[in-house]
């Protein structure tokens, strides 16, 4: 028999009784999950700070923006057991992601997620994207393209070879040639080029992470040699993404160069570097290797097929 929640008083000053969900069959008042508020920040962190590695992108985005952001181009959500103690967070949205303590949770989690919301991709640990998908009515259904990834880490620094000088933070006055960098990578990835279906949008994100000093690029005579953006950052962990080096320059060694000097630079800062790779793109393998990333963990990234 299941204790039912308490109605719990919420930072606006209104009192939320958690929605109950029949999650795992085992009662309707097991699990609740309820939108997240800004104040509930200081709790979210510390849920996820359980596991620093796999939940830094979540963790990075709420201490940039609070948990309640258009930046998120979704929402938090929390799911709470009969006692009211936190046992899962997803951010729902464009790019969903989650971390629960129990399968129980993030079945919770992916039932209270409904169609409607503007679901792009699903992104986390193998087993849990499975279950996810199972129970979210919209994915269930859906056309769905799942891609094999590793979750790399690196926490020691490299040897310094030979320095790159003017790899360095990006400024607005580059942000033409960081973007078209990054929708061609986007569309390479998944099929689809934000700057047709979101020009503004996409434009205006990359315009915020150079103005925070999150895009490191290197510019020779005015072209665009190597760039990657720093996608989230707590003390514990950095995550990195969109590493691109000008395929007109590609074999050079220009990216291990790049990249080996960065790390030295933000493992200064945070106790490890993460990413993720294609578990079947053999170079960038070969190159995160040889920079002393390691696996950590198995992830598929789960994308609606878009109609034709």
């Amino acid at each position: 028999m299941s204790t039912h929640i308490m109605n719990r008083p919420r930072p606006d000053g209104s009192t939320v009784t958690p929605a109950r969900l029949n999650a795992t069959g085992r009662g309707r008042d097991s699990w609740g999950v309820t939108r997240m508020l800004k104040g509930e920040e200081g709790e979210a962190l510390e849920f996820l700070s359980a596991r620093p590695l796999n939940t830094v992108i979540m963790a990075g985005l709420i201490r940039d923006n609070g948990l309640e952001s258009s930046c998120h181009r979704g929402s938090f959500y929390a799911c709470r057991d009969a006692s009211g103690a936190l046992a899962g967070v997803a951010l729902v949205g464009h790019v969903t992601l989650f971390e629960a303590r129990h399968d129980d949770a993030l079945l919770a989690l992916a039932k209270s997620a409904r169609p409607s919301h503007r679901l792009h991709a699903l992104v986390g640990e193998r087993e849990g994207v499975r279950l996810f998908c199972e129970h979210h009515a919209g994915l269930a259904k859906s056309s769905i393209a799942v891609r094999q990834e590793k979750f790399l880490v690196m926490r020691e620094r490299v040897a310094a070879g030979e320095r790159v000088r003017d790899l360095r933070r990006a400024t607005l006055a580059q942000l033409p040639s960081i973007v078209s960098a990054s929708a061609e990578m986007a569309e390479g990835a998944t099929g689809v080029n934000p700057l047709l279906c979101d020009p503004t949008g996409f434009r205006e994100r990359t315009a915020r992470r150079i103005e925070r000093g999150r895009v490191w690029a290197w510019f020779e005579g005015g072209r665009l040699m190597f760039k990657i953006d720093v996608a989230a950052e707590t003390p514990e962990a950095i995550y990195l993404e969109g590493l691109y080096v000008n395929p007109g320059e590609r074999g050079r060694g220009y990216g291990l160069r790049c990249l080996s000097q960065l790390s030295n630079i933000l493992l200064r800062r945070a106790n490890a570097l993460c990413l993720m790779v294609d578990e079947d793109n053999a170079a960038a393998n070969a190159l995160y290797g040889r920079l002393g990333f390691v696996a950590h963990c198995a992830y598929d990234r789960v994308s609606l097929v878009p109609d034709r």
